[in-house]
């Protein structure tokens, strides 16, 4: 019986497909001008004091009103340095593959989206007015995190293990306040918002121009965490009638 070799790297197209975007975008600021990048940055990136009639500049940036809807998507595929774009790939890889492979490219992509336009959203109600702009997918990202912690701790689930049955992502979701029962979930949790609240007090991290936007990731997460069931297709195995058990139930 012939062994049959695993690739070392198992992702799934879609995962690929988004990175090589997202570094094709990148690389396209090497070698437009100053001025193009920053017509792009205003034309597709979130900036908050696009919304406020008091801004100097309201109504004369790029992209009219048509651009007030878009960015709140369109600035997740900017980012500002390649430690960035690494960055944001490397979580990408690591908890946006198990949440792709339970729910689908299509609703994927719609959690992705969502998670972006939560994230976009709550950056402007915290910075409202400020003509600084955000851009980077980490809102989208932070998205795909707060869904994983839904089933990924779960038995037969855990992140690490070496299996590539696609099944074992599938498996029932228990609600909300029962995985918070987990220590592992609960720590996550905890330690996620402390690490993004310890950004909040840092002005500026190493190989960044600009501080962390740390309200959008947030914002991306709890649509993750909270909105979970809305988009999560899998489904509790039925119960024989007359059991009266109610166990496997998904959360929302």
């Amino acid at each position: 019986m012939q062994n049959r070799r695993e690739p070392i790297f198992n992702l799934p197209a879609t995962i690929v497909v988004i990175g090589v975007v997202l570094t094709a975008i990148h690389s396209v600021t090497f070698v437009v001008s100053p001025q193009t990048w920053l017509w792009t940055v205003l034309t597709f990136g979130f900036l908050p004091a696009r919304y406020d009639p008091a801004f100097a500049y309201y109504g004369q940036l790029p992209g009219g009103l048509a651009a007030d809807a878009w960015t709140f998507v369109s600035y997740a595929f900017l980012h500002g340095s390649w430690m960035h774009l690494g960055i944001n790939v490397a979580w990408m890889v690591a908890f946006g593959t198990p949440v792709l492979r339970r729910f689908g490219t299509v609703r994927f992509l719609v959690l992705s989206g969502v998670a972006a336009v939560a994230g976009a959203a709550l950056h402007l109600a915290t910075h409202w007015g400020e003509a600084v702009p955000m851009i980077g997918a980490s809102a989208a990202i932070s998205g795909q995190m707060g869904a994983a912690v839904r089933f990924a701790f779960q038995r037969h689930v855990l992140f690490g293990i070496p299996d590539d049955n696609d099944e074992r992502w599938k498996q029932p979701a228990v609600p909300l306040v029962e995985a918070f029962r987990d220590i592992r979930v609960l720590a996550f949790v905890v330690i996620w918002f402390a690490v993004n609240l310890a950004f909040g007090a840092t002005p500026m991290i190493p190989g960044q121009d600009a501080p962390i936007a740390w309200q959008a990731h947030i914002g991306g997460f709890l649509v993750g965490l909270l909105l979970f069931g809305i988009f999560d297709p899998a489904r509790p195995p039925k119960q024989p009638q007359g059991t009266g058990a109610d166990g496997g139930e998904r959360g929302h």
